[in-house]
């Protein structure tokens, strides 16, 4: 048995393994914090991308890996790799990663810091001035927010909060005239309560300083202790399982079972415990008897945690130190329209974030909720800004008397509370709010506008590789399409159907919807590649996604590859596809681009023997996207449309700045001149708008 079993892995097409291709990606987001080319308080931005995707990544992975570590023998016999050995191979190259995090901190940011007059202080470099000016600010800002835990005898257990910083103090050097033993205490670092993880010191002959607020306690514990005279403080925080076990039924209860579920995840089993390796074994272990924390959570980590407040560094008003901004760009043909939806009328536009203006969209619901001519809105909201104005515009439609009906997906990780408070908004302004499909999660980016013109129902639609959402706009990479193209139109408002109905049913002549037709559809334009490639016609692929990791869809690729289909791969994240092997995948090409804005955009090519087809998505090729989500991938017809998008595409392919090899290797220079796509889109984009036009948007 064990031969067979040996056999048939020797014979399985080959994989990369997914915990440690995300790795691999969470690791080019490090390179770019190590890259002396980009702008240091960018490259800090960077570390503490670094650090949140990693917290992120405990919560849900490893916490995920650990539970079924926890499964019987027989159960994970029949699980594609052993979870056990998994956790081990994430762990041992967790310690790499964050050992060379904490050499580019010490001897790549804070050493460059210093060359700028930034000097991030401890509490041992402190002058008389400094720790007099910090012992006030303590005093005034910090030590009411701090409630000392003693670890005593009595066995007492404490609770350590989810993602936050705690310092572990060891007191000792009992004042003269008193007997005291020595003591533990915990301290909770109060970031959210101070507003910010640090505190700009008072500037000195051009010289700027800042702290921790872990330090200024560190400084000041003898105003917290005043019987001890020497201490010991290191830092400890734990994340934890951030699994929700939410049953998968839609019901009028679903909400008040996330709520409950959201409580749990604060106090769900503890994924990690990152310690200070500099810290005494008699303080770790007055933590973990404490805390309840054994040796298999622990993980070695630096004298600093939570680097994700690192996106609050201060910037010192020294703009030099940043990316030279650039301005939103206003869209050449929008920008000249008083009505979006007539513009839409005309033709179809497609608007490309961060690099054009979020505006159009809100425009567009602004104008429809209050357009007397329209009856009726829908839209479905994954992920929405705090102060979302395309959901306070639902809201508004709702309050005029149109038909609104917004698919709120309750069950998009971490943005839960968030997508809660607008239902209920939504709810009580008269909305129809579907929250979510049974055993689904809604992550297409859809929404349908009718309006009533002269007695004829027509529709206008919006469809987006990116969410509803004015704050990520500025940062995600993604392409939008304005329609009014009844064949787009008429299955979009198939989708919304399926919302209401829930019945599988629907028939899609031009949209790729998951779970209905999207993985039969792909599957067919790569078998179409394959024909081609073996009649001896041209045949290619480019497909750009930000995950590739469903076996089936690997296994057609390495299919189209041996029969001579050229594939190119423009894969951001997680890649379980292994390029140019010989006999498998020497026809397939994968680089992924980490830099200023996150690539978020997918983009389907495929050659079809001249007559490319090309369609933009929500979905990347996973297995929870294809079998378990509703997503929508979307043609592009109008030649103006496509010759756009190609462009962007093909900047990227040629990319010799910001493009890295799937074993993150960058991408060799195959020519003097320098590409970095990013900014060559931009450029790209800024020329298309007419002379004596304002190009940039406020």
């Amino acid at each position: 048995m064990e031969k067979e079993k040996k056999k048939k892995h020797q014979t399985e097409p080959k994989f990369i393994n997914r915990e440690l291709s995300w790795l691999a990606f969470n690791y080019r987001v490090l390179q770019e914090a190590r890259d002396k080319k980009v702008p240091l308080l960018e490259r800090i931005k960077f570390m503490a991308i670094f650090s949140s995707n990693l917290d992120e990544y405990f919560k849900v992975r490893v916490a995920t890996l650990k539970r079924l570590v926890k499964l019987k023998r027989k159960t994970i016999e029949k699980l594609d790799t052993d979870p056990a050995e998994t956790l081990a191979q994430v762990l041992e190259e967790v310690k790499r990663q964050q050992d060379e995090f904490g050499e580019v901190f010490r001897e790549g940011i804070l050493a460059d810091l210093k060359k700028e007059n930034i000097h991030l202080l401890t509490e041992s470099d402190l002058t008389a001035t400094q720790k007099k000016f910090v012992t006030t600010y303590f005093k005034e800002n910090l030590q009411p927010l701090l409630l000392p835990m003693v670890m005593d005898d009595n066995e007492t257990h404490f609770f350590l909060k989810d993602q936050t910083v705690y310092l572990g103090v060891q007191m000792n050097g009992a004042k003269k005239g008193t007997t005291r033993p020595e003591q533990y205490a915990m301290l909770e670092v109060p970031t959210k309560k101070h507003g910010s993880r640090f505190i700009k010191l008072p500037t000195q002959k051009n010289n700027r300083y800042v702290m921790f607020i872990d330090d200024a306690i560190r400084t000041c514990l003898p105003l917290l202790f005043p019987e001890y005279s020497k201490f010991d403080a290191h830092a400890v925080k734990v994340s934890r399982d951030a699994e929700l076990d939410i049953e998968e039924d839609i019901s009028a209860n679903l909400m008040t079972k996330i709520k409950k579920g959201l409580k749990k995840r604060e106090i769900g089993t503890p994924a990690r415990l990152l310690y200070d390796p500099e810290t005494p074994q008699p303080l770790l272990d007055e933590i973990m008897a404490h805390t309840g924390i054994t040796d298999e959570e622990l993980v070695e980590g630096s004298k600093y945690h939570n680097f994700r407040d690192f996106f609050g560094f201060p910037n010192f008003d020294l703009p030099e130190l940043k990316y030279e901004p650039q301005p939103t760009l206003v869209h050449p043909l929008l920008e000249k329209e008083p009505s979006i939806l007539a513009a839409m009328q005309k033709q179809d536009y497609i608007v490309h974030y961060p690099y054009q203006s979020f505006d159009y969209i809100v425009k567009l619901f602004n104008e429809a909720a209050t357009d007397p001519a329209v009856t009726a809105i829908s839209a479905t909201l994954y992920r929405v800004a705090d102060g979302s104005e395309i959901a306070k515009a639902l809201a508004k439609a709702a309050k005029n008397g149109k038909l609104v009906t917004v698919v709120v997906e309750l069950k998009a990780r971490f943005d839960e509370e968030s997508n809660i408070f607008w239902a209920g908004k939504l709810q009580k302004a008269g909305a129809n709010v579907i929250l979510g499909v049974p055993d689904l999660k809604v992550h297409s980016k859809l929404g349908l506008i009718t309006r009533n013109e002269n007695g004829k129902m027509v529709n206008y639609a919006y469809l987006s590789t990116g969410n509803y959402n004015e704050d990520t706009s500025k940062i995600y990479a993604d392409h939008a399409l304005f329609t009014c193209d009844s064949r787009l139109t008429k299955d979009v408002e198939q989708v919304f159907n399926f919302f209401i109905d829930r019945q599988p049913d629907k028939k899609f002549k031009h949209l790729l919807m998951a779970p209905i037709n999207m993985r039969e559809r792909f599957v067919e334009l790569i078998e179409k590649e394959v024909k081609n490639a073996k009649k001896g016609l041209p045949a290619s692929m480019i497909l750009k996604m930000n995950a590739l990791q469903d076996d089936r869809m690997i296994r057609k690729l390495y299919e189209a590859s041996q029969a001579g289909v050229k594939i190119e791969l423009l894969v951001r994240g997680i890649c379980c596809l292994q390029p140019g092997i010989e006999g498998l995948s020497e026809n397939i090409t994968v680089q992924s681009i980490v830099d200023r804005y996150l690539e978020h955009a997918r983009v389907y090519i495929f050659h079809n023997n001249g007559d490319e087809k090309y369609y933009v998505a929500s979905a990347d090729w996973m297995t929870r996207n294809l079998n378990r989500r509703v997503e929508v991938a979307f043609p592009l017809y109008q030649q103006g449309l496509i010759d756009q998008v190609r462009t962007i595409i093909d900047l990227q392919r040629c990319d010799n700045t910001k493009a890295r090899q799937v074993n993150n290797s960058y991408v060799e220079k195959t020519s003097t001149e320098e590409t970095r796509s990013q900014y060559a889109t931009y450029d790209y984009l800024r020329s298309l708008i007419p002379k004596g036009m304002k190009a940039e948007r406020k």
